[in-house]
């Protein structure tokens, strides 16, 4: 097979017209997932969509916790846009090929929102962090003005991040498969297909995952036992349950997105006992699931939200 080459720094660059991804090809019964990943991207963009619009066009919605709400809206609408269509594509079209070039868009969109969505539930657990540990200091620490700059600091870096580590694939040659088992162009399943050495990139790949998971998994971790410290100095039952009861929504949310990631990578990689096609299954799930959940879990559970959505379905023709 020959494939296009370009000269990069003196060496011969091997670069293919674009990818097949395999992922879903040996799944049995596949027609019914794909299926359900249309229904779950229709759920994510009606809700996430409505949740958008009821917090933006409400004024006394436009606080610092509803601004980490709407940031994680607009992620879960991207995320799920990045992967969700493609998949579609793949079953409805019989069309498993992605182009050169496409392959790395999606590759950096769906690691920018991924690092994205979990920085954005760390940015939640801070507001509920200053608002149980702080409340008499909580409108002076946590402004309207500090929750932007966090939340505009936060997708700088998680750009930066991601451009830097899929701009350096683009030095890889791809000279032998150009079949990619994943559900997209996934940056390991990618970079393992390169005929050159990929040290650099496997060590990328690493320091990204621990940047983007690992980081605001410590830190919701240490913020919760701050809270649950100062809600047991608290003497009254009441204020105790009161103050739990507002990070419930939150602590769901966690629960969707971290543990079936971390239940996947220690059974598929330490114990090694999930098959390839059952791990892309899996892995897609825990990729789709969440930005579908999220709105739903903030629009029933956080009574600002839902006292609106009410309102505007009364006054819906």
């Amino acid at each position: 097979m020959s494939f296009p080459r370009t000269v990069l720094n003196d060496s011969v660059i091997v670069h293919p017209p674009g990818f097949y991804i395999i992922g879903f090809l040996k799944i049995p019964s596949v027609s019914v997932y794909f299926i359900f990943l249309a229904f779950v991207y229709a759920v994510t963009v009606l809700f996430n969509s409505l949740l958008i619009y009821v917090v933006v066009s409400n004024r006394c919605l436009h606080t610092p916790k509803f601004l980490a709400v709407v940031n994680l809206a607009v992620i879960d609408l991207v995320l799920n846009t990045c992967t969700i269509p493609s998949m579609i594509k793949i079953f409805l079209m019989k069309d498993n090929f992605i182009p050169f070039n496409l392959c790395f868009v999606q590759m950096f969109v769906y690691y920018t929102c991924g690092s994205l969505e979990s920085y954005a539930l760390a940015i939640l657990a801070y507001d509920r962090l200053i608002a149980i540990c702080f409340p008499l200091r909580q409108n002076s620490i946590n402004t309207l003005r500090t929750m932007t700059c966090i939340v505009s600091l936060k997708w700088c870096v998680c750009l930066a991040a991601t451009a830097f580590v899929t701009i350096i694939m683009t030095r890889l040659s791809f000279c032998r498969s150009v079949r990619v088992f994943s559900y997209f162009c996934d940056y390991a399943p990618v970079f393992r297909l390169a005929c050159n050495d990929y040290t650099m990139h496997w060590s990328a790949a690493s320091g990204m995952t621990f940047m983007s998971l690992g980081l605001p998994l410590i830190f919701i971790c240490v913020s919760y036992l701050s809270i649950l410290g100062t809600v047991f100095r608290m003497k009254s039952l009441g204020s105790r349950f009161k103050a739990l009861a507002t990070c419930v929504e939150h602590l769901i949310l966690v629960t969707i997105f971290y543990i079936p990631l971390l239940v996947i990578f220690l059974i598929g990689f330490f114990l090694r006992v999930i098959e390839p096609d059952q791990r892309v299954l899996c892995l897609s799930l825990a990729s789709c699931i969440p930005p579908c959940v999220n709105p739903i879990v903030y629009s029933l559970k956080t009574k600002e939200i839902k006292v609106k959505l009410v309102t505007l379905l009364h006054n819906v023709p």
